[in-house]
């Protein structure tokens, strides 16, 4: 019975990787029109988990180091004296395909999850007959 909980576990950790990829997708997204923001990124690693098999680690939240574009409003209140500021540097393409490979590694870890699930259910269902 510790294959099916070892898959389960594993495909859990994958659920939650891609569950925190996306809320860090979603605060870049809110944030793109605020001046001096940075896009945040995030890392995974491997975590050796129970029996020798490997689950998805979290690894830090980064800044990226890309500057802001910069935008000329000389009426803005962070505006230089030559009428620029800094915008954000996050890229709405970039995050929206971020958004959709963080959705579709959620849904397949999501089925793996299920898979599992019905296989553990059904060999329950034979030991009882």
């Amino acid at each position: 019975m510790s294959a099916f909980s070892d898959s389960l576990g594993i495909s859990a950790s994958g659920l939650k990787a891609q569950a925190h990829r996306l809320r860090i997708v979603a605060e870049n997204v809110a944030n793109t029109d605020t001046p001096g923001y940075h896009r945040k990124t995030v890392s995974f690693s491997e975590e050796l988990g129970a029996h020798g098999l490997n689950k998805v680690a979290m690894g830090r939240v980064n800044l990226d180091r890309r500057p802001g574009e910069s935008i000329y409003d000389p009426g803005h209140p962070m505006a230089d004296s030559s009428g620029h500021y800094t915008g954000s540097n996050v890229d709405l393409i970039l995050e929206i395909a971020d958004a959709r490979e963080a959705q579709r590694s959620y849904e397949a870890n999501l089925k793996m999850f299920d898979q599992a699930r019905q296989m553990s259910s059904g060999l329950m269902d034979l030991l009882r007959k």
